[in-house]
């Protein structure tokens, strides 16, 4: 035993991370678990909108999910909303997966997921605002996923931040 050199445990934290590559594997891999749900979610709302059905929602005095998801804003050009986020989650997914594998993803793949979240962000603070201030009720549904959208925003920033002071 006394050969055997202690480690100690604050390097034994420290050390993994300080690996850009594995930090970078590990931001990434939290966006495409918090991805998994938005598609979940934007796929429940998408099946809602295909079946015409209601949607299982909390019913209280500010929710009421029937009044948004068929408001004027649940569609843009005739196209669902939701449709748009399932669409949108599965390409950061695509662009995710296919990093590795594809030139241009592999050199500039942060900056263009970064690019697709924050259209997706500040499209979902938009439709809070419209929920808030605009029709007057809240969607659960909706709210999780526009949640869901700004923990995507904040790992595609740190992960975009980490990129440019690599490439520096």
């Amino acid at each position: 035993m006394d050969n055997v050199n202690p480690i100690n445990p604050a390097e034994a934290v420290i050390a993994p991370a300080a690996d850009p590559a594995r930090r970078d594997r590990m931001i990434v891999r939290a966006s495409l678990i918090v991805l998994v749900l938005a598609i979940l979610v934007s796929g429940y709302l998408s099946y809602l909108k295909l079946s015409n059905e209601s949607a299982v929602c909390v019913q209280g005095s500010v929710f009421d999910c029937g009044v948004v998801l068929n408001s004027i804003y649940s569609e843009v050009a005739g196209i669902p909303i939701a449709w748009l986020g399932l669409a949108t989650n599965l390409l950061v997914v695509g662009l995710l997966v296919l990093e590795s594998r594809i030139g241009l993803l592999r050199n500039y793949g942060p900056a263009l997921v970064f690019g697709v979240v924050l259209f997706a962000f500040l499209y979902s603070v938009y439709l809070v605002y419209l929920q808030a201030f605009v029709i007057g009720a809240f969607c659960p549904w909706c709210l999780t996923h526009e949640a869901l959208i700004a923990v995507l925003f904040g790992l595609a920033l740190w992960r975009l931040l980490r990129w440019q002071s690599q490439t520096e």
